[in-house]
């Protein structure tokens, strides 16, 4: 079974913000004049991501791109829409109805934990 292709992420469609922005740490004058650290930024997931190790501002961002998909912010984020393009947040969402109907919610109150059934009873 081949692969298919389910959505891209692009910088030209906005997808990721892009910023230059001046390193600090040893380097001397040229590493404080020049643009060559980049930060990414994935709005949809929330996910940021910098380098700024290498000289040149290209390196820098291949690094932050590397880094970015590496964290568990975008990794989430990229499981879900996975799930939404392939038509299974249905059931994803169901799933997790299910499961929240088995939580049990306890509240500290007045230095003993109580039952949520017990502050409703308060009322």
């Amino acid at each position: 079974m081949g692969k298919e292709l389910l959505f891209t992420l692009s910088k030209d469609n906005g997808d990721f913000i892009v910023q230059p922005f001046k390193g600090s740490g040893k380097g001397g004058q040229k590493r404080n004049k020049t643009m060559s650290a980049c930060r990414i930024i994935h709005q949809a997931s929330g996910a940021v991501s910098e380098c700024q190790e290498e000289r040149s501002f290209e390196q820098n961002r291949k690094k932050a791109f590397e880094r970015l998909v590496e964290k568990p912010l975008f990794k989430t984020w990229h499981r879900f829409e996975v799930a939404r393009q392939m038509g299974y947040m249905d059931e994803i969402e169901a799933k997790v109805e299910a499961d929240m109907k088995n939580i049990r919610v306890e509240i500290r109150h007045n230095e003993r934990w109580i039952d949520e059934a017990e502050v409703q009873g308060d009322e």
